[in-house]
């Protein structure tokens, strides 16, 4: 079968937050899919066959409210001592189902499955090669190593059958098998195959215990994953859930943005029923980031009450690029379209104190030279802060791109709010609701164009419909403008609400740019900014939507700032600053990947566009380095093995010595740069 030749539909719609309806899977006490809660998972980073540790551990995991635990039993011996661990954490009390984690042994896979509840297998390691040899396969060569597969993998199925186990195929992006590979390429389709022969092996047996998990560290990989997967399997009437990971996440708040963009995508669209958020912390720290996420989406779901379905004309939600627009000249240097990556705004502080603001700019601007404020949004309504637009422009002149003014005072002209002189000193964008715009829109555009003002028109969350577009349309009777929205009518989340409104210009032949548009409110408080910033912009982000990107609140611009350019970072839309690939830790890690981690970031992290992986073991470790640069990879107790992409340059080195040796290796592939002299903050 072409994997492309598929429904379209992966979820129930795009607009409205419809749970994917699933079959029940029942794992131990824990029972997931169909209408039961998201469950959390983690999993241990001890030895196995440390079995007082593993169990202290796993005790912690689940008074931290972890309902699922997971173990590595990437051997024999620590396949047995799961029997242990499982006695002893029942004998206390603790009846949280365990999952073994297998990688490369079938025996080890069916010793686990005499004493845990789950076993998860990766398909890209369990019987295939993963050399990364390149090599042609017939179709009777291909039919042969799928038989393998059957012959290897039944004898786990049928005991997992007999005993009442669950099973989790889990597919990794950076460890498909080469027999995949040379098929498919490193690709979500290969991702989904991969795990659809396991399912197809199981079926045969009568066999449905299963749930699937199709990760990688890229958050874009990873969702369009996930949503062909669900579309595969409705076209084929399989209904299994879904595990959520983003693998690799590393730590700190790039870890717990890449997990939010990628997770809280497939969970706005109804999928997933299961999650563990993977953070190179210790395991405890997982448990409340995945319990907002799971507890945003059941609110989510449980307050939908909309079912229409809907799609976007010409869009591909598994291979989403980036959306085409009308090209916009804010400047004869500064242009809006496709081709250059999202813009980044803050909000000013008020009331507007040109000279400090200046001064702060200027500071943050000299300390973030990959990572600068571009938009200074304005509050323009109000007409005692127009008096300051004229000094602002002046000293500004230079710093940044230009002022979006968002919105002009009743009775006023474009004239009265921006002179001639300030448009030659930056570019300025306007913001007009889009009512206003409907009700007095001669008025309004008189005179436009002109130079240095461009329009962006605020839906402000009213409703969307054919003949408000229209309305709009003509307006502007041609004039290049952007669309965005400040505020989200209740029945609509904040994804739908953007999705629909490009939608409703793209069915008239319009593709205005649009700017993303991240408010701190209160009416949420169970969730907190970092996740729902996350979720609205990376969702729309790894869509292909989104020119410009603002967060505005109340908290200081060299706060806020950081934060746009992470959200940007975690969606892969806009590069400021190392990508680290760091795994989460396991009984297999060979040093102490927290610390290790945090002794790379220190001494790589002003290296933009650098992608550097620092994975715990060579079990798992240069598969899942997949888009990585370099890899830092533990080869033996104390040692370390170096990576060039998916190939080893060097091993055996003393950890004492692989920080400087991996800095050397960077060097010699020309891409190491000199750290600039930090910069004393301002007082």
């Amino acid at each position: 079968m072409n994997p492309r030749n598929i429904p379209t539909g992966y979820c129930a719609s795009r607009l409205y937050p419809v749970r994917r309806h699933t079959t029940e899977v029942q794992i131990g006490k824990v029972w997931i899919g169909a209408t039961h809660p998201i469950a959390i998972q983690s999993m241990t980073t001890t030895p196995t066959e440390d079995v007082d540790a593993t169990v202290s551990q796993a005790r912690r995991l689940a008074e931290a409210g972890c309902e699922i635990i997971r173990i590595t039993a990437p051997t024999l011996k620590a396949a047995r001592a799961l029997a242990d661990i499982r006695k002893r954490l029942s004998a206390d009390g603790f009846d949280q189902p365990l999952v073994a984690d297998i990688h490369f042994l079938p025996k080890a896979a069916l010793e686990s499955a005499e004493h845990v509840e789950k076993v998860r297998i990766n398909p890209g390691n369990y019987t295939d090669t993963k050399r990364f040899k390149v090599k042609t396969y017939s179709e009777s060569d291909y039919q042969e190593a799928l038989q393998k597969l059957y012959e290897e993998v039944s004898p786990l199925i049928i005991r997992c059958k007999e005993l009442g186990r669950a099973l989790r195929i889990g597919t990794n992006h950076g460890s498909l098998s080469d027999r995949i590979m040379n098929r498919f390429g490193d690709t979500p389709e290969g991702m989904v195959e991969s795990a659809l022969e396991i399912v197809r092996i199981a079926e045969s047996h009568g066999y449905r215990n299963l749930v699937l998990s199709l990760k990688a560290s890229n958050p874009k990989v990873m969702i369009a994953a996930y949503r062909l997967a669900a579309a595969r399997m409705a076209s084929e009437n399989m209904h299994y859930p879904l595990h959520l990971g983003v693998t690799e996440a590393g730590d700190g708040e790039d870890a717990r943005v890449k997990s939010f963009v990628g997770m809280g995508s497939l969970l706005a669209d109804g999928l997933g029923d299961t999650l563990r958020v993977s953070l190179t912390e210790d395991p405890e720290c997982e448990v409340p980031v995945a319990r907002e996420l799971a507890n945003w989406a059941q609110r989510l779901w449980s307050s939908n009450t909309a079912t229409t379905p809907w799609t976007e004309a010409g869009f591909d939600p598994f291979h989403p690029g980036r959306r085409l627009v009308e090209r916009i000249h804010l400047s004869d240097a500064i242009v809006l379209d496709a081709a250059n990556p999202p813009m980044v705004a803050v909000r000013a502080p008020s009331p507007l104190d040109p000279k400090a603001l200046s001064q702060s700019i200027a500071s943050i601007q000299m300390r973030n030279k990959d990572a600068p404020i571009e938009w200074l949004v304005v509050e323009g309504t109000n007409a005692a802060t127009l008096p300051a637009l004229n000094s602002l422009s002046e000293v500004l002149a230079g710093a940044i791109h230009g002022i979006i003014l968002d919105g002009i005072p009743d009775g006023l002209s474009w004239m009265d709010c921006i002179t001639g002189e300030m448009r030659s000193q930056l570019s300025w964008i306007v913001n007009l609701p889009m009512s206003g715009l409907i009700e007095k829109g001669p008025e309004l555009l008189a005179g436009l164009p002109l130079k240095g003002i461009t329009l962006s028109i605020d839906w402000n969350g009213c409703p969307i419909d054919e003949s408000s577009v229209d309305s709009i349309l003509s307006i502007t009777d041609s004039q290049p403008f952007l669309i965005t929205t400040a505020a989200i009518p209740s029945d609509l989340t904040p994804v739908g609400y953007h999705r629909l409104l490009v939608e409703a210009f793209a069915k008239k032949g319009s593709h205005p740019p649009l700017w993303i548009r991240n408010r701190d409110s209160d009416e949420n408080p169970e969730e907190s900014a970092l996740l729902l910033h996350s979720i609205l912009t990376g969702t729309l982000l790894c869509d292909g939507f989104g020119n410009i990107v603002s967060i505005e609140g109340d908290q200081p611009l060299k706060e806020t700032l950081p934060r746009i350019y992470t959200l940007l970072q975690g969606a892969r839309s806009r590069i400021s600053k190392t990508e680290f690939v760091a795994c989460p830790s396991c009984g297999r890690t060979l040093f102490d990947l927290q610390s290790t981690t945090q002794r790379i970031r220190a001494k790589t992290g002003h290296l933009k566009g650098v992608t550097i992986a620092i994975m715990g073991c060579i079990v798992n470790g240069p598969g899942e380095m997949a888009d990585a640069d370099f890899g830092y990879v533990g080869g033996a107790p104390g040692k370390v093995n170096l990576y060039v992409g998916k190939t080893c340059v060097k091993t055996g080195i003393p950890e004492t010595d692989a920080v400087d040796h991996l800095i050397d290796l960077i060097r010699q592939h020309g891409r190491w740069s000199d750290p600039e002299p930090a910069i004393p903050e301002a007082s």
